[in-house]
């Protein structure tokens, strides 16, 4: 495979960019830990009229709800431009391309695009494209290192909604030492683990019935590191809902079937100690599982259930900060709540705002960002006390559902809305003259 090359005169200077990760970057899908949040501080606690400054707008990168990875001053997501789907690589400052790649055919649906977002390790920028081809390349060139493709060698696939129709893949690799997790979704493989360095098969974990709830497939989600009743696992929201999987052997642990429904399992769980906190849309609800030793393995307890007329989340994920859960609640609506995570119990919400449509979210130095379906960006205190808005501006040039998820690295605020990409400043103000 042959990189192309956006800027030709920028290829002197690939190297002279860093790839290892920083404190302030955001390397891959819901940042540095999968859990949306930016260790970022000093940023802007409320929002003039018309928003935070913008820093630089840059076209081109094609449609899709991608997310981004901003690692090492480059920032890198996926895109569809004609018949043909994209990795691009761009500037961290200035949104200059870099380099794009040809990773396959275009997923041209009725809503336009690639979902997954790239995984940045050192020098190596993973992705997996909506047909399932597994991509390991260069960070600073895009040349190809190796290549797999779930479908093909695993019987790889989605759960189909009502029994036909899905959207492709739209997972985000993990990275966890030297093995790369993908979840293939097939009943002998619905988990993967792959050398990083060569893509050589380490273990797949097949799983038995988990219940009537769902589809077989694999979901939207993507996997999040658990060290739940001691034993370090992987946890995925699958079609037929939650499963744990040990990290060492790829041994299967656990399954719950509650949560899944038979349309789209979306949301990436939330970790917390010995809890796992999942929900998903079209009406199904949420619930909290404590992790328990049991014999050999682990046992997934439930601790409680919420109807999807008190909780509910789409596919704007979750926020968990300080003992609650931030997100946008109701199947298509993203009306913001918190929730307060061991007794389910609503702090507040849900609230109506200016934001229409499911809400996107992250989380940077207690606040709570909103990103919602008709462009609207919320800002939001993350606070059990009440719902405190601070601030809301509108994302230029909206002309399709505004769904990817909004990311915070470097000062930065990074929001890409099909073709264009767009970053603001959200430095506060003393924070930038004590640098300028």
């Amino acid at each position: 495979m042959r990189p192309s090359f956006v800027i030709p005169s920028m290829i002197a200077l690939a190297g002279a960019f860093a790839t290892t990760a920083g404190a302030d970057d955001w390397p891959q899908w819901r940042g540095p830990q999968r859990d949306g949040k930016s260790a970022e501080k000093g940023l802007l606690a409320s929002w003039p009229a018309g928003g935070p400054p913008l820093a630089f707008k840059t076209s081109g990168i094609g449609t899709g709800f991608s997310s981004l990875a901003v690692s090492g001053g480059r920032i890198f997501t996926l895109g569809d431009a004609g018949e043909r789907q994209f990795l691009l690589a761009l500037d961290e400052k200035t949104g200059q391309h870099r380099w794009k790649v040809d990773i396959g055919k275009s997923w041209n649906d009725e809503f336009l695009g690639p979902r997954s977002t790239p995984t940045v390790d050192g020098d190596r920028v993973y992705a997996l494209s909506t047909e399932g081809d597994l991509f390991c390349l260069e960070t600073t060139t895009g040349k190809e290192v190796w290549k797999r493709n779930l479908p093909a060698e695993y019987s790889g696939g989605l759960m189909k909604a009502n029994g036909s129709w899905d959207w492709k893949f739209a997972e985000s690799p993990l990275v966890d030492g030297d093995r790369l997790i993908v979840s293939p979704g097939s009943r002998e493989a619905a988990m993967v683990a792959l050398d990083k360095k060569t893509g050589k098969e380490i273990w797949r974990t097949a799983i038995p019935d988990l219940g009537p709830a769902g589809a077989d497939g694999a979901g939207y989600s993507s996997v999040v590191i658990s060290e739940g009743a001691g034993v370090r696992q992987y946890v995925q929201l699958i079609g037929r809902g939650l499963i744990g999987v040990e990290a060492k052997t790829g041994k299967f642990l656990w399954g719950y079937n509650r949560v899944a429904n038979d349309i789209a399992n979306i949301p990436t769980a939330l970790v917390d100690g010995d809890f796992v906190f999942a929900s998903t849309g079209y009406g199904t609800g949420a619930a909290l599982l404590e992790l328990v030793k049991e014999g050999a393995g682990v046992k997934a307890r439930e601790v409680y259930f919420l109807e999807g007329n008190t909780f509910q989340n789409h596919h704007g994920g979750m926020i968990l900060h300080q003992g609650h859960v931030y997100a946008g609640s109701g199947h298509n609506k993203g009306l913001p709540v918190a929730v307060e995570l061991k007794s389910g119990k609503l702090a507040w919400g849900p609230q109506r705002n200016e934001g229409t449509g499911s809400a996107a979210v992250a989380f940077a130095d207690g606040r709570v960002y909103l990103r919602y379906q008709n462009g609207k960006v919320v800002l939001v205190e993350a606070t059990p006390a009440g719902y405190k808005e601070h601030g809301s501006f509108d994302i230029p040039e909206v002309h399709h559902p505004s769904w990817p998820h909004p990311v915070i690295a470097g000062g930065r605020l990074y929001l890409r809305e099909q073709d264009n990409l767009y970053s603001y400043d959200i430095k506060a103000r003393s924070e930038t003259k004590a640098k300028s």
